[in-house]
């Protein structure tokens, strides 16, 4: 397997150095040109780390932007949101001379520090979200958040008071919740795709509770379904909950019990069979989970067909 070195960038200033850029103006925060940013020119054979947010929408990118195992061709409209600590590459295309506009917003977490939103941010899904699950704006939409990245650029370029952090904080968490109503309009419109992706989670678990070897595989898990689905976990949980209101565990725990319904039904089975079956190491976390999901024990619900 090909290994690739990885650059971790600790900080903002450093990110501004490597990239050809003048100093910020703030050592935590940072709107870039992206027109401005200079490519190193080993940069398709790195992996790169910041330890800082980044947020991001780019025109002209002529690249692919690799994260896990996903790659995606950036286009007009498109926000990328990465956390820090997160392993990314980039793969220049064949034309360098492509005009580049946009923008990328820098933010240390050490910004947020010793204020609510240190923890706040850490809820918005859509960081953790693969390459490929960007945010797709419409032009109202991606003016919005332009208009948003102005104030925070002329705030941060005004003389800094005590005002200052708050109100570029308050910035950017309008930005966030912005970004987390078009995703959920994203979900919407892109229905057909949704539903398909719902299909297609269906058939693994069918599959997979229809198996002979439960009993050796346990229980699947979030990250399993994720994987098979090539979709990242936060990713299908934001669509599913937006789709039908219930998280990728609650999907696995249903299909569970309409499989454990079945074979209390049907089979002479007892529940610790059953639950060994259905791959639970131990019976009374089965009937406890069969109880809170149905509001009658196992063998309540097995003597109700007798």
């Amino acid at each position: 397997m090909e290994q690739r070195q990885t650059n971790r960038i600790k900080t903002i200033s450093e990110f501004h150095q490597l990239r050809g850029l003048s100093q910020p103006e703030h050592p935590l925060i940072s709107v870039v040109n992206y027109a401005e940013i200079q490519r190193p020119v080993d940069i398709s054979e790195t992996n790169w780390v910041f330890d800082f947010y980044q947020i991001s929408i780019k025109r002209g990118m002529n690249a692919k932007m690799k994260y896990g195992q996903q790659e995606y061709d950036f286009d007009d409209g498109v926000v990328f949101f990465a956390s820090p600590n997160q392993v990314f590459r980039i793969e220049p295309g064949p034309n360098p001379t492509t005009k580049r506009s946009g923008w990328i917003l820098l933010i240390h977490p050490d910004f947020f520090w010793n204020t609510p939103f240190a923890k706040t941010i850490k809820q918005y899904e859509f960081f953790d979200y693969s390459v490929n699950e960007a945010l797709f704006l419409s032009e109202k939409e991606e003016k919005t958040l332009n208009d948003i990245i102005e104030n925070i650029k002329q705030e941060y370029h005004a003389n800094i008071d005590r005002f200052s952090k708050q109100i570029i904080i308050s910035q950017i968490e309008s930005f966030l919740n912005y970004s987390e109503r078009f995703y959920n309009r994203q979900f919407i419109t892109r229905e057909k795709s949704n539903h398909q992706v719902l299909e297609r989670m269906e058939k693994i678990l069918t599959d997979y509770f229809n198996a002979d070897d439960l009993i050796s595989k346990g229980l699947p898990t979030v990250q399993y379904v994720a994987e098979t689905l090539n979709i990242s976990q936060k990713y299908l949980s934001s669509l599913l909950k937006a789709e039908t209101g219930q998280s990728t565990q609650q999907h696995i725990h249903a299909r569970l019990i309409e499989k454990a319904k079945e074979k209390l039904s049907t089979t002479n089975l007892s529940v610790s069979e059953i639950a060994y079956e259905l791959g639970f190491e131990h019976s009374q976390s089965f009937s406890k989970l069969f109880k809170n999901k149905t509001t009658l024990s196992p063998l309540v619900f097995r003597q109700s067909f007798n």
